[in-house]
């Protein structure tokens, strides 16, 4: 397809099915960040992406028979693969048989978490959860050292006077549900599905919401771009903060045992501080993010 806009709509679908065969699949906590990240945030940065681009791409003067046969041999070579995998919910799969039940059968015990997906992402994983938070405030920090966040806010057209009333009527009665929403994932995500990913996209597409109804000037004056980049390195400094914590009294990095004499309140507390660091590292990302592509004037 030429027409980037098409691209960007068929991108939105794909993901929004990838969650409802996910949620199938049980996997609620990952059907959750799909439907907000894929489906959400990012078809809204794609769209952002397209007005300083342009709707259309342009032919390419190549041949395109060398990239097809790359595709097609890449395919063969990943149906190859997956042919001895083994079938969806086998429970005799080798990624059910190895820690897997370790995890299930006695994460509540050590975590005092009910949910076992928040236990693995911020406990038994969390080294890894502070790399992605650290790939996350890098990715930010791209885009901010390519565009920059200086420029001439514009002013948004949807219409009419009494269209705008309306809009931005409704916008006043859904933000604060949004932001109470996105609070209860963020505290709630050790006894449901959520977490700081998932809170963090969520108070993100508040500020979203209101930015394209009221305006970028009116985004910025409520929340400064200078900020954002103080959230988000807040949030990746708290993260890091309790992992030398730890050290420091001689324990383990990441060792949430180490912030209270009962270890299971210890990681309760280390679960809660870590989840908030990544709920911020995330929302301030993807909210500076979107303010860049939108504070951009476009080519002529």
């Amino acid at each position: 397809m030429r027409d980037l806009f098409g691209v960007v709509m068929l991108f939105g679908i794909y993901s929004l099915l990838t969650a409802a065969l996910f949620m199938d699949l049980d996997a609620v906590d990952v059907a959750f960040t799909e439907a907000a990240v894929g489906a959400g945030v990012s078809t809204i940065l794609l769209l952002s992406s397209l007005r300083l681009v342009g709707r259309h791409e342009k032919p390419h003067k190549h041949n395109p028979l060398l990239p097809l046969i790359v595709v097609g041999l890449t395919g063969a070579a990943l149906i190859y693969g997956v042919s001895d995998a083994p079938l969806v919910g086998d429970p005799n799969a080798p990624a059910h048989q190895h820690v897997a039940p370790r995890y299930l059968n006695e994460g509540p015990q050590e975590t005092g978490i009910p949910n076992v997906v928040t236990a693995v992402l911020a406990s038994y994983r969390g080294y890894d959860t502070l790399g992605e938070t650290v790939v996350v405030f890098t990715a930010g920090l791209a885009v901010l050292l390519l565009l920059g966040v200086t420029g001439t806010a514009r002013q948004r057209d949807f219409g009419s006077d009494d269209d705008r009333k309306v809009q931005r009527q409704v916008v006043k009665t859904l933000i604060p549900y949004i932001m109470l929403f996105a609070l209860y994932v963020q505290f709630h995500g050790d006894f449901g599905a959520g977490g700081g990913f998932q809170a963090g996209v969520i108070f993100a597409v508040g500020f979203v919401l209101y930015d394209l109804v009221f305006g970028h000037a009116h985004s910025r004056k409520v929340l400064p771009a200078q900020h954002l980049i103080r959230f988000g390195a807040l949030g990746v400094l708290i993260y890091g903060g309790v992992g030398l914590y730890s050290l420091l009294v001689g324990k383990n990095f990441l060792d949430y045992t180490a912030l209270a004499q009962d270890p299971v309140h210890g990681q309760h507390i280390g679960i809660l501080l870590v989840e908030l660091g990544v709920g911020l590292a995330v929302f301030s990302v993807i909210t500076l993010i979107y303010s860049t592509f939108a504070n951009r004037k476009v080519a002529q």
